[in-house]
């Protein structure tokens, strides 16, 4: 059985996933959302890698301790080498960051006459058309045939007839692989290759160094850190789902999709978390895209977006590819941008008071951002009694559904707050008001009496794992019994072998098979409200010992098996894995923001 045992590089321009046994299986050169150069994870056959293969070698891999970078070892006796994979970040002489698209495979020689092949077969443009690969005097040059132009070079200081052909290469010293989207101006060395190295580790183990330590499950906090970076695009800020597409939910099925764009919703939460990290400049540059992608007043926002502010995201088909595990359809493109989902408001209003609270913000972005949550409460106070698509984006169904609805709440309640620091008064009893009405409403509907929990929708009796998010957003208290009683309501329902289910009716395209893993983190923070810590401690604890062999989570488990399925690695289960494991350190104070318990 395959799992994702993959592990991540990047850079903040894109990003790639690398076998553990040290191919590169997906690669999306220059962007995150560009054509795949390397996409065997989506085609063994057809969508080209670059492996570096080893004949009965003993493998193993991990990361640089506080880095994303990937270090995987080779050893057969005395004969050792590892492969250093990264790609470069860090500032230039003048002060600017310096992320190109590149990937840098540095081969460090240990010890011996450790021997390897390389089997270097990028094929372009999703696979889509053929793709033509040449030696040149100074570079390996792979272009597409047909079709819309790529090109992409690999640059070494091993011979390139070796390299084409597969032959045996013996090592006996350090050297070096550079694959660039473009063609370089100065020709790469190793000892440049080794500088850009040193460089890059130097830039992460600066980023950790910014945020909070904590006493318990600090690594796991700092390698889910780590990945929540690594899905930030430098340019605009925003920050995607998953480096992924088209990774399925259940083996077989049709649940795939692009996650190479910035869902607000997501986005919002993870910076969120970031906030509560110490990472201010993430969070600043998200609210720089909000603030782009939002320029009118009347404008609506969209439940998501393209890396650059692209509102168009159309959904197309690439039937040449099986399919991870053969699961098809591979889907480029979203086509849930135009979906109604009534929580984007809340969770958007959320962030924005947190960045107005904690942080200095100049007057020009308060006020753009004050315009900004006027306009998002003009459009609650107009939609939150209509239906919509809920959180879990149902595509040919529109519900009342509670989560929207408390989300809504949410965003008025927010709204109130922001109000009350920008001292506008007539806007505290405005929105208060109608945060009033919306929890009355709620309370009115969602409640169901005979099983003494809110359900999923005002029109059914089904329990959903995003109503658990009610006490985390404020909406109830943890020690109020109606929100006691939806936890263990929702638990009977929804958990299997420490697992969540998100709902377990009918949706889009059948019964739901897989457990969605956020919603595991959500019912574990859920039972150490309520007092069942140490059901939490257990349900958490095992949910950490099914990561993947470098702590990376995906989208969804499979409940049997364990084996990780969904877009990868996804920031919506490493946000949770954050917020989990800080309150198992002792959490924070909401007043002041202070964590507590810290190692420094």
């Amino acid at each position: 059985m395959d799992n994702l045992n993959y592990g991540v590089i990047g850079n903040g321009r894109t990003a790639a996933l690398v076998s553990q046994f040290g191919s590169i299986e997906w690669a999306c050169l220059p962007e995150y959302n560009a054509p795949s150069q390397f996409a065997k994870l989506l085609d063994k056959e057809k969508g080209g890698e670059f492996a570096i293969i080893a004949e009965d070698y003993q493998i193993k891999q991990r990361y640089w301790d506080n880095t994303n970078i990937l270090v995987t070892n080779f050893s057969k006796g005395e004969n050792v080498f590892e492969l250093w994979d990264f790609m470069p970040i860090y500032k230039n002489e003048s002060g600017d960051y310096y992320y190109p698209a590149d990937v840098i495979r540095y081969v460090k020689y240990i010890s011996g006459k450790p021997q390897f092949k390389c089997k270097y077969n990028p094929q372009l443009n999703y696979a889509k058309n053929k793709t033509s690969t040449f030696v040149a005097p100074h570079y390996i040059k792979s272009f597409s045939i047909n079709g819309a132009y790529e090109s992409i070079y690999l640059y070494s200081d091993l011979n390139y007839d070796q390299i084409c052909h597969g032959d045996l290469i013996t090592l006996d010293r350090d050297a070096f692989f550079l694959i660039s989207y473009n063609e370089k101006i100065i020709k790469p060395t190793v000892i440049k290759a080794n500088l850009e190295l040193q460089r890059t580790e130097v830039y992460w183990l600066n980023w950790v160094d910014k945020g909070f330590k904590f006493k318990s499950y600090n690594q796991q906090i700092i390698r889910s850190s780590l990945v929540l970076r690594l899905l930030t695009f430098n340019k605009t800020g925003a920050i995607i789902a998953a480096i992924t597409t088209s990774l399925p939910e259940t083996i077989g099925e049709e649940r795939n999709w692009d996650y190479r764009f910035c869902w607000i919703r997501d986005a919002a939460m993870m910076v969120s978390v970031l906030i509560k990290m110490g990472y201010r400049d993430e969070a600043h540059r998200f609210l720089n895209f909000i603030l782009d992608i939002v320029p009118g007043k009347d404008d609506r926002i969209q439940i998501m977006y393209g890396i650059r502010g692209e509102k168009k995201l159309t959904e197309s088909t690439l039937d040449h590819l099986a399919g991870y595990e053969n699961s098809k359809p591979v889907r480029i493109g979203n086509a849930a941008y135009h979906q109604k989902q009534h929580d984007i408001y809340g969770v958007l209003v959320d962030v924005i008071y947190q960045d107005l609270k904690n942080f200095h913000v100049a007057l020009d972005d308060a006020e753009n951002l004050w315009t900004i949550t006027r306009g998002i409460l003009r459009t609650v106070e107009i939609n939150w009694k209509n239906t919509d698509q809920s959180i879990w984006e149902f595509r040919n169904e529109e519900k009342h559904f509670t989560f929207s609805k408390v989300l809504c709440w949410v965003a008025a309640d927010r709204g109130k707050k922001i109000a009350k620091l920008l001292q506008k008064p007539d806007y505290v009893e405005q929105w208060t008001l109608l945060a009033d009405c919306i929890k009355e409403d709620i309370y009115s509907n969602a409640w169901d009496e005979e099983q003494q929990a809110f359900t999923q929708a005002y029109e059914n009796e089904y329990m959903d794992a995003s109503n658990l998010l009610m006490e985390y957003y404020g909406f109830i208290e943890p020690t109020d019994p109606k929100f006691i009683s939806t936890v263990r309501r929702t638990y009977d329902k929804l958990a299997h072998k420490g697992m969540m289910y998100r709902y377990k009716n009918q949706d889009d395209f059948g019964l739901p098979s897989s457990s969605f893993t956020i919603c595991t983190f959500w019912m574990i923070r859920s039972l150490y409200k309520i007092g069942d810590q140490q059901k939490a401690r257990e349900m958490f604890d095992n949910l950490i010992a099914n990561t993947n062999h470098l702590g990376l989570l995906s989208e969804d488990m499979d409940f049997e098996t364990k084996r990780l399925l969904g877009n990868f690695p996804q920031g919506y289960s490493h946000l949770a894995m954050i917020e989990t494991a800080i309150m198992f350190s002792g959490g924070y104070k909401e007043d002041d923001n202070v964590l507590q318990n810290l190692i420094s």
